[in-house]
């Protein structure tokens, strides 16, 4: 018995197959847990970027805190603006209106309206534009002081408060058509040419709309427009 045992030739042959075995396995282990580390790396800078993504779609949003309308000729029930004060919601870091889109079903159809700093004929706005002058699938933004905000100042930074302008005579809201003199219509929808006379079917009384405000990051906020079913004077302020 101690004779078998103590056969050097039987034990080597036994010790080579298990290092043999035993390498195998670590090498086998080796090879399964840097897939795991690696899967798990990649599962972790998923969950993070997803879960920034969902941050964002949350804090990152645009608030509403009023939609009015100004009434521009109360015998005909017309609008002359639609004013939307904003302001980031609560947590969002700043938030660039420039990049912001509006999403807007009205009267006339719908359509994705986008920033601008001027109006139709493509002059800057200022001090003597009005909401009427701006191009059908357009907003542009007011700050606190009444005055027109260009595009590397419309961001919502909690410091000043910004309103967004839309025009209701233009589409989706309203109907927006340029005549030349002799009454022809030379154009109708996204521009006209001040030059020649107007006529148009601006968004009012009773007149509904819904908008989608689409931030940078893709957060949306959603506003119903309910205009009033009788207006009272030229020049008041009506909630929708």
């Amino acid at each position: 018995m101690f004779e078998f045992i103590n056969n050097n030739e039987d034990r080597g042959q036994v010790g080579i197959g298990t290092l043999i075995v035993f390498i195998a396995m670590v090498l086998v282990a080796a090879i399964a847990a840097g897939v795991l580390i690696n899967t798990a790396g990649f599962l972790q800078s998923q969950a993070e970027a997803t879960g920034q993504e969902s941050t964002d779609l949350v804090s990152e949003r645009i608030d509403v805190s009023s939609e009015v309308g100004i009434v521009g000729n109360e015998s005909s029930g017309e609008l002359e603006s639609i004013r939307l004060s904003v302001a980031g919601a609560a947590g969002s870091s700043q938030i660039d209106l420039s990049e912001t889109t509006i999403q807007a079903v009205g009267p006339n159809g719908q359509a994705n309206l986008v920033f601008t700093d001027q109006d139709a004929n493509g002059s800057s706005l200022g001090p003597s534009s009005n909401a009427s002058q701006l191009n059908a699938s357009e907003f542009a933004v007011q700050n606190s002081s009444g005055n027109w905000t260009p595009s590397d100042g419309a961001v919502l930074n909690g410091e000043e408060d910004y309103t967004i302008i839309l025009n209701p005579g233009a589409e989706p809201f309203g109907s927006l058509t340029a005549e030349s003199s002799d009454g022809t219509p030379v154009h109708t929808g996204t521009e006209f040419n001040y030059a020649h006379q107007t006529s148009e079917e601006a968004f009012g009384q009773s007149d509904t709309s819904s908008l989608e405000i689409v931030s940078p990051a893709s957060a949306t906020t959603s506003v119903e427009l309910n205009s009033p079913d009788l207006y009272s004077e030229d020049g008041e302020a009506v909630r929708l």
